[in-house]
């Protein structure tokens, strides 16, 4: 079917359930793993589309990760050649950065699940259309995006109200995380890193109450992610849906 190009950050931010619905479609996947290798400077060449992941640094520090101008770069030319272009938590500060948008310290620093609303405009948007007008959504993020100049803004939640975004007709910058699952989410739990930014919310949440909120949401959460994210494969004029269930790899 075709190369996909992923950006990783962290090993623990993965595609998650997307890997399978991608791999279902027949897609090759590619990441490039710039925590491993920072001054790696990939070609968009023979990709059918980007995919820009999560991680815990500001789109700022370039500084200390390099990769960070790299990637603004890259997102500009796969949005010029109209690539499909997905970017996730830091992906889409990314991607809301190589259109030109500011990117701040959020008004609430949202970790674990929150309520989240779709805009008017959503309503008819191809990927999320499928959201009612509150759904509970998994959150990891200390920083947002203002909307770019001449997108569309999609969603929105108490704390933070510019949550996604789409550029075009296939570029879309989300906040917040729809592509993990339960095991993910248990995985993000027990990195170090995480658990300190937890404790650092002074009793706001914990990684119980997290739990306990995953077992109550995910079984609806994973669903919309297999519908949302099935319409982003379309913008690769793919048709048909994938087989199989959506687990996280």
């Amino acid at each position: 079917m075709g190369r996909l190009l992923v950006f990783q950050h962290v090993p623990h931010e993965i595609l998650g359930t997307l890997d399978p619905l991608f791999r279902g479609y027949g897609f090759r996947i590619r990441y490039v793993n710039f925590g491993r290798d920072p001054h790696a400077r990939p070609s968009l060449a023979g990709y059918r589309g980007l995919v820009v992941l999560g991680g815990p640094m500001n789109v700022d520090q370039t500084d200390r990760h390099p990769h960070l101008a790299t990637e603004v770069e890259l997102i500009g030319e796969a949005i010029a050649a109209g690539l499909p272009v997905l970017g996730i938590c830091l992906g889409g500060q990314l991607i809301a950065r190589a259109l030109g948008a500011e990117v701040t310290r959020s008004p609430e620093k949202e970790i674990g699940w929150y309520d989240l609303s779709p805009t008017e405009e959503a309503r008819t948007d191809p990927l999320l259309s499928h959201l009612r007008p509150t759904e509970k959504i998994f959150q990891w993020h200390g920083d947002t995006f203002a909307i770019p100049k001449g997108a569309v803004h999609l969603a929105s939640s108490a704390g933070c109200p510019n949550q996604a975004f789409r550029y075009g007709d296939r570029t879309y910058g989300l906040q917040f995380h729809l592509e993990v699952d339960q095991p993910m989410i248990e995985r993000w739990l027990r990195v170090p890193e995480n658990i300190d930014e937890i404790g650092g919310l002074n009793g706001a949440t914990s990684a119980e109450r997290i739990r306990i909120d995953t077992d109550l949401h995910i079984g609806e959460a994973v669903p919309l992610a297999e519908r949302v994210f099935t319409d982003f494969v379309r913008l690769f004029g793919i048709e048909g849906r994938r087989p199989r269930p959506l687990r996280s790899r």
